[in-house]
């Protein structure tokens, strides 16, 4: 069954992806839904409806403009669905779009072996979204559809599912094939764009993989951003839920460091920000003005 808004923004805020709220704040002539219908819009989705036709149209694809960007922002925008969108019903809507950032760490597991399945169930409890690849169908459990911020993916070609994944993501390559292991490594560096990297391995296959690295001219410098052995050093031990605890202490450690450094306001100022109109919240009393002005 299809979330509704609110039930939607409870999902999307508890797996730490990105959404934007649609409203109608105000309306004037005849409209498919009336003042204060809302829809939620993400990268990939939709959920509940402003009446669909052009306006609709209209606002996801600018919810999408707002997506891409990356920003958490508040914007009005007025639409007239006679003269500017062509819909029969002809008259006046204005549209608050709230864009809520993501707000949780990307992660990528490549492997669906016994330390994989320890470790999903601790990354699933954070405000995060896994993607977890193995080419083995059979590996995945049976209840891996009970995790609502994971997504199994049964893949020919695992190394190739890099690409498709978005820019500072978290990757953990712990397959059952050293030469998979290695292809995805690879095209992880040859990304360059990575939050983290995590390749489990004894210190023999590091170094020939460090070797191999080399042979394929990837900057060393890239190479050292990779995390060999895998996991924290305070963590001791090698049962599968020792691994996995030491992974995710990890991970945890480094997306609340870059959390702690994006909340710093020196750090901010240094971004490629948006304009500070773009940014800063509207209060009440300028937001009525602005919906009295357009609908008047």
């Amino acid at each position: 069954m299809k979330l509704n808004w609110t039930g939607a923004v409870h999902q999307l805020n508890k797996q730490g992806k990105a959404y934007v709220v649609a409203t109608i704040v105000g309306v004037t002539g005849s409209t498919p839904r009336n003042s204060g219908t809302k829809m939620v819009i993400t990268h990939d989705d939709i959920f509940d409806t402003i009446g669909g036709g052009h306006l609709e149209h209209k606002v996801i694809k600018h919810a999408h403009k707002l997506l891409t960007s990356g920003e958490a922002c508040q914007q009005l925008e007025h639409f007239q669905l006679g003269a500017q969108l062509g819909q029969c019903c002809g008259g006046d809507a204005s549209v608050l779009f709230e864009c809520f950032s993501a707000s949780g760490a990307n992660i990528i597991l490549f492997g669906a072996g016994h330390v994989g399945k320890a470790l999903i169930p601790i990354l699933a409890g954070l405000p995060c979204s896994i993607t977890w690849v193995d080419n083995r169908a059979e590996q995945f459990p049976d209840d891996v559809d009970n995790y609502s911020n994971v997504t199994a993916i049964v893949s020919e070609n695992p190394a190739e599912e890099v690409a498709d994944m978005p820019a500072n993501s978290y990757y953990i390559v712990m397959t059952h094939n050293h030469q998979l292991d290695f292809d995805i490594s690879h095209n992880i560096l040859k990304r360059g764009d990575f939050a983290y990297s995590g390749l489990i391995a004894s210190d023999t296959k590091w170094r020939r993989f460090q070797q191999r690295f080399q042979h394929r001219d990837i900057a060393k410098s890239l190479v050292e951003r990779m995390n060999c052995p895998i996991g924290l050093a305070q963590v001791q031990g090698k049962l599968p839920m020792e691994v996995a605890v030491s992974v995710a202490g990890e991970i945890i450690q480094l997306y609340q460091a870059q959390q702690s450094a994006e909340a710093n306001p020196e750090a901010n100022k240094q971004k490629n920000a948006k304009p500070q109109s773009s940014k800063r919240g509207i209060g009440w009393q300028e937001l009525k003005s602005l919906v009295n002005e357009e609908v008047s």
